[in-house]
């Protein structure tokens, strides 16, 4: 990916209404909704809407892995950056987990008041089993959600102090050259002033004043590595 792009996940809410002999789903946008092995064979209408919801669980967790992987190349770039662009992307994924927080802990009230009225809706054993997975299922894909945004949140302000820090750095070894550059530069201008100055009439005064530059030059490069600037 590159550095200008931008990496909102956004959530979307679904409405399913079951009725005695019909499914009605209410999308915000046409999306497939029934593809996958698990829609291969369906029993009842109360098994299709389990697997629906199973199905978004499932999509959850795939996007909190691709959150992760993108989390993860962002801070390798972080830790040579001189720049906010990356923190800005770390900034909207962290805006997503939010909303995903959210969504999923909506699936979760959802799934719990579903199992409060099993026998209301008329589940049979095994899909009041199966919404036993589903729930386990959204409590570990909230959990690890949760993680993330803790992660996210809890280390955001060290990766602002690397980017800082990568720019002190950068400023300190452009001041070095700078230095390097004006020692040498110096004497060289002394010896080149329109007055009478020495060696001025020596035959190798040329190659005296510039070695005398290149002395000045690995002396004030010896003074940095003593003093480990």
């Amino acid at each position: 990916f590159s550095a200008e792009d931008k990496f909102l996940f956004k959530v979307s809410s679904s409405g399913l209404f079951i009725f005695k002999d019909r499914l009605v789903i209410v999308l915000p946008e046409d999306s497939p909704m029934f593809d996958g092995k698990m829609f291969l064979k369906v029993g009842t209408l109360n098994d299709l809407t389990l697997k629906i919801i199973y199905k978004g669980i499932f999509h959850f967790l795939e996007h909190l892995k691709v959150i992760n992987t993108i989390s993860d190349e962002l801070e390798r770039k972080i830790n040579s950056a001189m720049e906010n662009r990356y923190l800005i992307n770390l900034f909207t994924l962290e805006k997503s987990l939010v909303y995903y927080l959210n969504a999923i802990n909506s699936n979760g009230v959802l799934i719990e008041k579903m199992k409060m009225n099993a026998q209301k809706i008329g589940l049979l054993q095994d899909e009041a089993e199966f919404l036993d997975d589903v729930m386990i299922e959204n409590n570990q894909c909230y959990r690890q959600a949760e993680i993330y945004s803790n992660i996210l949140a809890g280390l955001m302000d060290a990766r602002v102090s690397i980017v800082s820090n990568n720019l002190n750095v950068l400023m300190k070894t452009l001041n070095i050259i700078t230095i390097l550059i004006m020692v040498p530069t110096f004497v060289v201008s002394a010896f080149s002033m329109n007055v009478r100055i020495p060696l001025a009439e020596h035959s190798n005064a040329f190659y005296v004043i510039l070695g005398l530059a290149l002395l000045s030059m690995a002396a004030v490069y010896v003074v940095y590595k003593r003093k480990k600037w």
